[in-house]
C-alpha cells in the first residue's frame, strides 16, 4: 500500500451530525479509551528467554485490566442511553435473536473511531457522533463463521481474547465448542515458537479484538493460519481473513456474540437441533462485574 493510502485507512473521529453542515477532521484522538497492547517483540527459541517475555508482560498487565474496566462501564452505560434505538427490520426477515433482543444487548454500538475497511458496515452515524453497525451484516457473517469453524477439528480452533471483558465469553464458548481458549496476555512464541513448552497450534484462530489481540494476529499470519476476528468501527483488517462486524468492547455484547457463534456451530455440527440452544445461557457467557469493577 502506498503512503497515501495508508495514511487514507487510519481511523478518524466523527464530529456530530449539524444540520446542512457537516465536519470531517482527518486526524484526532480517540474519544474511547481503547489500550493498545504494547507491541512485544517475538521471544527468541528458548524456553527461558520465553519465561522471562512472560514475567515482563504479566507485570503490566494490571494496568491495562484497570483501563478495560474504565472503557467497558463507559461502554455499558451507550449501551443503556442507546436500547430504545432501533434499526428498520427488513421484510421476512430472520434473524438468530430478535433484533430489539441484539439492540438491548448493544452488538451494534460502535465507537467514534472508523476506519475505511469497516465503512461497508457501518449503517449510520448517531448524532451524538457514534458509529452504528449494520445488525443484520452482523447475523449473516455470524452465520458464515458458524459454517467453516464447524468443520474443523474441535481441539484445532483456537480463541484468543486480551481483554478483560472477553475472558469469560471465551472461557465458556472454548467450553461448549471444545475449542482451544488462549486467554490473557498473549505471549510471543505461542504461536511461532516450536521450542515454547505452552506453544498451540491451532489450524485456525478466533480473536475478540485485532487490536487487542495485535500480537496473535501478526503470529498466525506468519504461521499462515486463518483468522476470525470480531470487529468494530475503529478496526483495521490487516492480517484478518474474515471479519464479524460487532461491538467488541460491551460486556453484554461480546456474550451474545460469542452464545450465537458457539450455537450456530454446535447446530453445524449436528450436536443440538435447528432450533435448539445449548445448556450455556447468554448469562453464563457474559462476564462478571465485581464491586471492584463498578467502583472504578
Amino acid at each position: 500500500m502506498v503512503e497515501d493510502q495508508v495514511k487514507e485507512n487510519q481511523p478518524v473521529e466523527n464530529q456530530p451530525e449539524i444540520e446542512d453542515e457537516v465536519t470531517v477532521t482527518n486526524t484526532v484522538e480517540e474519544s474511547v479509551a481503547v489500550v493498545d497492547e504494547p507491541q512485544v517483540e517475538e521471544s527468541v527459541a528458548v524456553n527461558s528467554d520465553v519465561v522471562v517475555a512472560e514475567a515482563e508482560a504479566e507485570e503490566s498487565f494490571v494496568d491495562d485490566e484497570i483501563n478495560e474496566v474504565e472503557l467497558s462501564v463507559e461502554d455499558e452505560q451507550i449501551v443503556e442511553d442507546d436500547e430504545d434505538e432501533k434499526q428498520e427490520s427488513q421484510p421476512g426477515e430472520e434473524l438468530l435473536l430478535p433484533r430489539d433482543t441484539l439492540l438491548s444487548a448493544g452488538i451494534h454500538i460502535g465507537t467514534r473511531m472508523k476506519t475505511l475497511d469497516m465503512v461497508p458496515f457501518i449503517y449510520r452515524i448517531r448524532p451524538d457522533g457514534l458509529f452504528v453497525l449494520d445488525v443484520k451484516q452482523t447475523d449473516d457473517r455470524i452465520r458464515t463463521a458458524a459454517k467453516f469453524l464447524s468443520r474443523y477439528e474441535k481441539s484445532k480452533v483456537a480463541v484468543v481474547a486480551t481483554r478483560m471483558y472477553a475472558h469469560e465469553p471465551v472461557k465458556t464458548f472454548c467450553e461448549v465448542t471444545g475449542a482451544t481458549p488462549i486467554i490473557g496476555r498473549f505471549i510471543p512464541g505461542q504461536l511461532s515458537n516450536p521450542q515454547y513448552s505452552r506453544r498451540v497450534d491451532p489450524e485456525i484462530i478466533v480473536v475478540s479484538d485485532p487490536r487487542a489481540d495485535a500480537q496473535a494476529v501478526k503470529e498466525a499470519s506468519k504461521v499462515g493460519v486463518p483468522i476470525v476476528a470480531l470487529c468494530s468501527t475503529d478496526n483495521e483488517f490487516a492480517g484478518v481473513d474474515f471479519v464479524i462486524p460487532t461491538n467488541n468492547k460491551g460486556r453484554r455484547a461480546l456474550a451474545v456474540i460469542f452464545w450465537l457463534l458457539a450455537r450456530q456451530i454446535l447446530r453445524e455440527r449436528g450436536e443440538i437441533g435447528v432450533d435448539q440452544d445449548p445448556q450455556a445461557t447468554i448469562e453464563d457467557f457474559e462476564a462478571k462485574v465485581t464491586r471492584e469493577d463498578e467502583d472504578t
